[in-house]
């Protein structure tokens, strides 16, 4: 019986810190193609901090535009632990080869399948300037795709494929925002293109 206490209380204390320690295994973030938290999980882009580790935790304020993250923490949810995500890097973020009017297939990875209102997708404006961090200012405010969710669960991976819209060219960004149904939270994706 002593033995039987002996090993729950081991078990009990390595579990806590355990837990503790790792990764909060939720949300979610666009896996192709490849976001900026997607690129900082691969390893393709270097010193990302903690979102290598926490590619699904980029969560803030919901109700983007309106509300949400401040201008130029848009891509890290206005979360300043993955400030990295709002880093220009003087335009030098890999990007996806796109054109106008093609149809683009993003891919979401879910490791918490949240009631989930909509998805929407933002694109910066032409002449946008990849040197500079992505503010409202600096994105068409009407998203150029929103899939209505209705408070539906998601399941573990959901694409969407939209058209992209002309006008642009050379590099610019694609801002995801995931709004949750029952929370006051979103979370945000942006991934690089070049036209």
């Amino acid at each position: 019986m002593r033995t039987r206490h002996v090993v729950g209380a081991v078990v009990a204390a390595v579990a806590v810190p355990l837990t503790l320690a790792l990764p909060a295994q939720s949300h979610g973030y666009i896996s192709t193609p490849p976001s900026r938290a997607a690129l900082c999980a691969a390893g393709t882009v270097a010193d990302c901090g903690e979102i290598r580790w926490e590619p699904q935790s980029v969560e803030g304020p919901k109700g983007f535009p309106g509300r949400g993250p401040a201008d130029g923490a848009i891509c890290a949810g206005g979360n300043g632990r993955f400030a990295e995500l709002d880093d220009p890097r003087a335009g030098g973020w890999p990007t996806t080869k796109v054109s106008a009017g093609q149809r683009l297939t993003f891919t979401w990875k879910f490791t918490a399948r949240h009631a989930t209102t909509n998805f929407k997708y933002y694109l910066t404006k032409p002449g946008y300037d990849a040197t500079q961090k992505v503010t409202r200012a600096n994105l068409e405010l009407t998203p150029f795709l929103t899939v209505p969710y209705n408070g539906a669960q998601v399941p573990s991976t959901l694409s969407h494929t939209a058209t992209l819209p002309a006008g642009r060219t050379g590099h610019q960004v694609v801002v995801a925002v995931w709004e949750i149904a029952d929370t006051g939270n979103a979370f945000y994706s942006c991934t690089d293109v070049r036209f």
